[in-house]
């Protein structure tokens, strides 16, 4: 390239000017090609000649990055040897509670699980017995409500047949002591009387019973002993009245001792379905307790023998640490 410069130079130029003008730059570039050739081959032999002439340079720049990367590795097996270190400082303390409750919680979970299955068998017992003693009592108030009706329709019976009677006799008294015992023999009241005066129930002597029976059977001319009749039925009718003012008593006292019964009955069929209701709720919550203290009491004694397996081997670790381990670190 020099020397086609140096053979195109305008002082040979016999051409035009233009022309002339025009070789000169060409001239000018190829020098400027010529001398940026030179330099980056210059700079090529320079760097092949350093790589001859500095064969240990390449050894020392490959120690350099085995150097820095030993070094790497070093701090990284003493950050993990120190970690290991504490771990069995630290970590084998908390494992060893760990432990330590979990063999304080085995038993201690096991007897709460044997209380609470007696207790729930106890609620079972007591669940059935508050079932019994419930339909017992709603039995005995059926009972008792049955005999009742019974007791209320015969004294409603007899009290009717009372009246009746104790009216006819009344009735009775007022005609013989008007005089009018003739009439009064043709009344269905005289047959009331004769009625009670066959009956063997009715409370009266035998003569009484006879004299009566002979004015009731005599013809409308009958007149004499009248007043002993009149008093006969007024002893009756006083009588009966008696008779039904204690009936009257005994069927208020049987009505206050059923109504008695029944409030007594109905309170404790009450608390029997309170005790009935509050056994059915705790034998549901016992049931599911008593399962997830067992689920508890499983997990727990799985988690203790892994717990146990696990400290032994970290024993037996940080026991005797590895030389490799310290050499590492070292």
């Amino acid at each position: 390239l020099l020397r086609l410069s140096r053979s195109l130079r305008p002082t040979h130029c016999s051409q035009t000017p233009r022309a002339c003008l025009t070789m000169a730059r060409l001239v000018a570039q190829m020098g400027v090609l010529a001398l940026a050739a030179t330099q980056a081959w210059g700079a090529e032999q320079q760097a092949v000649a350093q790589g001859q002439m500095n064969p240990i340079r390449k050894v020392v720049s490959l120690l350099q990055s085995m150097q820095k990367k030993v070094t790497e590795e070093g701090e990284a097996e003493k950050e993990l040897y120190e970690k290991f270190m504490c771990y069995c400082t630290h970590g084998k303390s908390d494992l060893e509670k760990s432990v330590g409750d979990a063999e304080t919680k085995v038993p201690a979970v096991g007897s709460e699980i044997t209380a609470s299955e007696e207790s729930l068998e106890q609620s079972k017992a007591d669940l059935a017995g508050a079932q019994t003693d419930r339909s017992a009592a709603k039995e005995a108030m059926a009972q008792a409500t049955g005999i009742r009706e019974k007791e209320a329709a015969a004294f409603a019976s007899a009290k009717a047949e009372d009246d009746t009677n104790i009216a006819a006799i009344a009735k009775a008294v007022s005609s013989l002591e008007k005089g009018m015992a003739g009439s009064f023999l043709q009344t269905e009241t005289a047959q009331v009387i004769r009625n009670l005066a066959n009956n063997d129930k009715v409370d009266m002597t035998e003569s009484d019973r006879q004299d009566l029976v002979a004015f009731l059977s005599q013809g409308s001319g009958y007149a004499p002993q009248s007043g002993q009749i009149t008093g006969i039925l007024k002893e009756m009718g006083d009588t009966m009245t008696k008779e039904l003012a204690e009936d009257t008593a005994t069927e208020a006292a049987s009505i206050k001792t059923f109504s008695e019964l029944i409030a007594a009955k109905e309170k404790e069929v009450q608390a029997l379905t309170a005790t009935v209701e509050t056994k059915t709720t705790q034998i549901g919550e016992l049931g599911v307790a008593i399962v997830q203290m067992k689920e508890d009491l499983s997990d727990t004694a799985a988690t203790l023998m892994e717990d146990k397996k696990f400290l032994a081997e970290l024993e037996s670790s940080c026991g005797a640490p590895s030389p490799d381990k310290k050499f590492l670190a070292e």
